[in-house]
């Protein structure tokens, strides 16, 4: 992703493929709130992802392009998924999740992730999260 830094990848240990090997990670005010604004959809191709945290629900209001929301609980575990969501809308709010994975249009359904599945997030030194 050209406007945001990688800091790692994002695997789905249930279905055993990765949701991203170029994870931009936002965790300050500034990140959260700045998000996917001012990308291109061709600057968030496949392999791409935005891991915000904590985060409990999104909008797509100035984006130019769908994406999929894969919200996670505290243990990384799925707890919804919200596929195709269109530029300028809201996502619902889930009060399970702690996190949620910003994605590439229809990454979810090509990699069959679903409610339940495990996700492992490594940073840039190859460190799992908890």
């Amino acid at each position: 992703m050209a406007a945001l830094s990688v800091q790692g990848k994002a695997f789905n240990q249930t279905r055993q493929t990765y949701l991203s090997t170029d994870l931009a990670l936002a965790n300050t005010h500034w990140t959260r709130f700045r998000g996917l604004l001012g990308l291109a959809a061709d600057d968030f191709g496949n392999g791409s992802g935005l891991w915000i945290i904590p985060c409990r629900g999104v909008h797509t209001l100035g984006m130019g392009f769908p994406i999929d929301v894969v919200y996670l609980d505290r243990a990384l575990k799925v707890v919804d998924v919200q596929s195709a969501v269109k530029p300028w809308r809201f996502t619902p709010i889930r009060l399970g999740a702690a996190s949620v994975l910003e994605l590439p249009c229809h990454t979810a359904a090509t990699t069959k992730t679903e409610v339940g599945d495990t996700i492992v997030i490594t940073l840039s030194k190859d460190r799992p999260l908890p």
